[in-house]
């Protein structure tokens, strides 16, 4: 019997849906994006806290880098880190390093040396996509998130 290799072929339409989306998503978590070098807000899942940081790598007139980090470390799993370019006149937001990993390509030959899924990019933006419709879900900014001092 002959192994079928099924060749994994990127959808382009559908990968630029997910990286339009977190780039609205981006900008609803920091409206200030263009203007400010970092945004800051919490959120809470499960009672238990943490604060997201959105901070501005780089800057151009059409596009940004950006560093999506939480601290302290998450309770309930991983520590993501993203990097993202964002493309403004795109209105676009694609993720260029994950935990460390970058410079990935549209579509991986399976196994490969670093053993990468097929769809590995399509992956870790799908992924930021979750991420930041859980912090839109679970969030509210710093300010907000701040006790009152006791009167």
């Amino acid at each position: 019997m002959k192994l079928i290799d099924k060749h994994y072929n990127m959808d382009l339409a559908e990968h630029m849906a997910v990286c339009d989306a977190n780039y609205l998503r981006l900008v609803k978590l920091f409206p200030t994006l263009r203007d400010q070098p970092k945004g800051v807000f919490g959120v809470t899942i499960s009672g238990q806290r943490t604060e997201v940081i959105v901070e501005v790598l780089q800057r151009s007139p059409y596009t940004s880098l950006v560093r999506v980090r939480q601290l302290p470390d998450a309770p309930w799993g991983i520590n993501p880190g993203f990097t993202v370019r964002l493309y403004h006149d795109a209105r676009n937001a694609e993720v260029v390093e994950y935990q460390g990993a970058r410079h990935f390509k549209a579509v991986y030959d399976y196994p490969n040396r670093v053993m990468r899924q097929r769809d590995e990019k399509a992956q870790v933006n799908r992924l930021l996509g979750e991420y930041l419709s859980n912090c839109l879900r679970h969030g509210a900014a710093a300010a907000e998130t701040e006790e009152a001092p006791a009167a």
